[in-house]
């Protein structure tokens, strides 16, 4: 459930990103778009995480295999919060 909260989330953050320019230099949807690409990147990666340190804690063997994929799935989301901030930052006239 908590997956497919966050996948909303970013989901309504790239709709925010591709809304058409309402201000008058077309920079505000962008940046509302990216600022919540940002919080909801920040807050993946929290739960991300927290669920790591919790498999670690069940399973100190797999310690190794688990940082790994933990740190794998930090740095795609992170790609994407970049990708947005890029997106977001563009001026759109």
């Amino acid at each position: 459930m908590k997956s497919v909260r966050s996948g909303l989330y970013a989901l309504g953050a790239l709709a925010l990103m591709a809304m058409p320019a309402g201000a008058a230099d077309g920079a505000m949807p962008g940046a509302i778009g990216g600022g919540l690409a940002v919080i909801g990147a920040a807050l993946g990666i929290g739960i991300l995480g927290k669920g790591a340190v919790e498999s670690i804690a069940r399973q100190p063997e797999q310690a190794g295999t688990i940082r790994i994929t933990m740190i794998i799935a930090a740095a795609l989301i992170e790609g994407v919060a970049f990708y947005a901030v890029f997106v977001g930052s563009q001026q759109f006239k």
